[in-house]
């Protein structure tokens, strides 16, 4: 069995006693800073060992209370398994301890255990009339279920109790997933003496390991981990679940701030718009209005920004689910599924929280046709997420499906043997969908340009991928290409492609007219016009001239002299075999002239073209048959 790792976070109104029970579970005076000892009160989030055996390890954050310490307090929950909320015997629920109710179900945490401390303060009959007071409060959040444990922290009674309950509720619980890349949100930064600058952050999922290297993100820095430590213990390996510290080197720790994230792989997303699905408070109190100022607490990150509707412009009580968009002023690292809170800066309260739908928000148009499809987002399995991806980028390599739906490698390979998916280039993908989709747009540009241009081979090739690349990389028409023409859907003839069914012909419009220009150049024998004078008696339009003059010149219908001259081709070929019949293997101009008849002003050219043919040699003022 692998072993298992989680951290538990202990939640709740300040004064009710999370630090001192955090030291009666673990030994650990989670209070390290000098104003938190003056103050007793926690401003930085501490943490401890709680329990290790051979199947699990469970390590505690204590998280600050203090409304003014809210930051911190959901930075720490962020990365947590399970929460202790911490109620105390002798004030029972306050307005504090709601806040973080919302936040943690904001957060997604579904695993709970309540702590009713300072029991030795409370008789036998107050304390039955608080805990009454405390189900009906917690009645409808994810503590209505939750087992309830009597403690006092001074006397340690309950205290045994109590860790047993966590450790049982861990041993039903699913872990993190180790398997994915390496994602740490941090959440502190500090330096240490002859060792250098230290990151602490509890792992979201992955694993590092001692001498990896690894990206500070969004700064894209590239660092080590030199050392890592887990409960203050050397550690050559870290899991998804446990609190880690790590010795960073390559970096100061005026480079890295708390809200950054530290990765193993590029797979990550970094950017300023997410599209979302949030919940409002039940009691808001003031209207949360179209592109009002939020700050928004994402992992460890704290960044203000502005929420975007698509079907109102306010909202004055909670309303339910609400898919929306957050536009953000600082750049974060985030995934499909994260977890995030909402604030307002000021006044400052809590006003929702949510989940990422997309990390890479777009603009979109107001209306229920964006909230239809940010449904459709919201709901997909891993290969409706791929699928979707695909639709919009057309085409992805596995390391883009990966940044662009969040999936594991794992997930995504296993999705990606599905019939519906194509593989080419052996890197990217693309959809069997998307396949047909560039065979028809290349079918209908082909067919559109042989109406177009009848006399012309087809379309170059480089054309086509030019005329195509805004909608579909050039690797994925040119897949399609080499596809369509071994299905003899298309054909290539050097650069160019033209449908498999086409051959280049005369428009039946003007087929009389280019048979009688034939007729008469053939008629004219060696003692032709200008090929134009032929063209613009036959009447043919200055469209089509060069058009034709290739098709007939490509099919050797006509033979070029020169720029100006052209014989037809049955003349010209029966002028070789006279020349060929009435000469020796070597002649001069002055034989051919004699045999045909010509003057010089074509004998020249017609010589210069059987050059060119691979007909005769020149041989100094001779010529010489091939």
């Amino acid at each position: 069995m692998e072993k298992r790792y989680f951290t538990i976070g202990m939640a709740g109104h300040i004064d009710h006693g999370k630090t001192t029970l955090t030291k009666a579970l673990t030994n650990v005076d989670t209070d390290r800073l000098k104003e938190e000892k003056e103050r007793q009160i926690s401003i930085e989030l501490g943490f401890a060992p709680l329990y290790e055996d051979e199947n699990i390890q469970i390590s505690v954050i204590d998280v600050p209370g203090h409304e003014r310490f809210i930051r911190q307090m959901i930075a720490g929950v962020a990365g947590i398994d399970l929460v202790v909320l911490v109620v105390a015997a002798d004030e029972g629920v306050m307005p504090q301890t709601k806040e973080h109710l919302e936040i943690l179900g904001f957060l997604g945490i579904k695993s709970g255990i309540v702590a009713i401390t300072k029991m030795d303060k409370v008789d036998e009959e107050f304390s039955e009339l608080v805990k009454e007071d405390i189900y009906k409060e917690l009645s409808g959040t994810v503590f209505e279920n939750s087992p309830y444990v009597l403690v006092d922290s001074l006397s340690h009674k309950g205290i045994d109790e109590l860790k047993s309950q966590i450790i049982h509720s861990l041993e039903q619980q699913d872990v993190r997933d180790a398997k994915g890349s390496f994602r740490l949100p941090i959440d502190q930064v500090f330096t240490v003496k002859g060792q250098g600058t230290v990151v602490r952050g509890t792992v979201y999922e992955g694993a590092v390991e001692e001498g990896q290297l690894l990206t500070i993100m969004p700064q894209g820095i590239e660092v080590k981990a030199r050392q890592l430590q887990v409960h203050h213990q050397p550690a050559k390996q870290a899991f998804a679940g446990q609190r880690v510290a790590i010795n960073l080197s390559n970096v100061t720790k005026e480079e890295i701030d708390r809200g950054d994230v530290l990765v193993s792989s590029e797979h990550f997303i970094i950017t300023r718009t997410i599209d979302v699905s949030i919940q409002m408070v039940e009691d808001l109190e003031h209207l949360v209005k179209q592109r009002m100022p939020i700050k928004c607490h994402i992992g460890t990150a704290e960044v203000m920004g502005r929420i975007v509707f698509f079907d109102r412009n306010e909202l004055k009580e909670n309303g339910g689910e609400i898919l929306c968009q957050l536009r953000l002023e600082e750049e974060i690292v985030t995934k499909r599924g994260d977890r995030f809170i909402l604030r307002r800066p000021s006044p400052q309260e809590t006003i929702g929280g949510g989940w990422v739908i997309d990390p890479k928000g777009e603009k979109y148009r107001f209306g229920h046709q964006t909230i239809e499809e940010l449904a459709k987002k919201k709901e997909g399995s891993p290969t409706e997420r791929i699928t979707a991806a695909l639709i919009e980028a057309k085409s992805l390599s596995i390391d883009e499906l990966i940044k662009r739906t969040s999936l594991d490698k794992e997930t995504v390979s296993l999705a990606l043997t599905g019939n519906e998916f194509i593989s080419y280039s052996n890197k990217e993908y693309t959809l069997l969908a998307i396949i047909k989709e560039v065979e028809e747009e290349l079918f209908d540009r082909l067919n559109d340009y042989h109406k177009q241009f009848p006399l012309r081979n087809g379309v170059n090739k480089a054309e086509l991928l030019q005329g195509l690349k805004k909608w579909y990389s050039r690797p994925l028409v040119e897949y399609v290409i080499e596809q369509g023409t071994a299905s003899k859907l298309f054909q290539r003839k050097g650069v160019f492609v033209s449908l498999a069914t086409f051959t280049p012909h005369v428009p039946s419009s003007w087929e009389k007219r280019t048979d009688n220009l034939l007729n008469d150049l053939k008629r004219d024998g060696l003692q032709v016009k200008y090929l134009n004078d032929y063209i613009k008696e036959a009447g043919i339009p200055e469209a089509l001239v060069e058009d034709v003059k290739r098709y007939w010149t490509e099919r050797e219908m006509i033979i070029p002299l020169d720029e100006s001259y052209f014989y037809h081709g049955d003349v010209f070929t029966e002028a070789v075999k006279t020349l060929q019949a009435g000469t020796e293997n070597e002649f001069d101009v002055g034989k051919a002239k004699e045999v045909l008849g010509l003057s010089r002003k074509y004998m020249i050219p017609f010589l210069e073209r059987l050059d060119e043919n691979g007909i005769t040699r020149r041989v100094e003022n001779k010529r010489v048959w091939l």
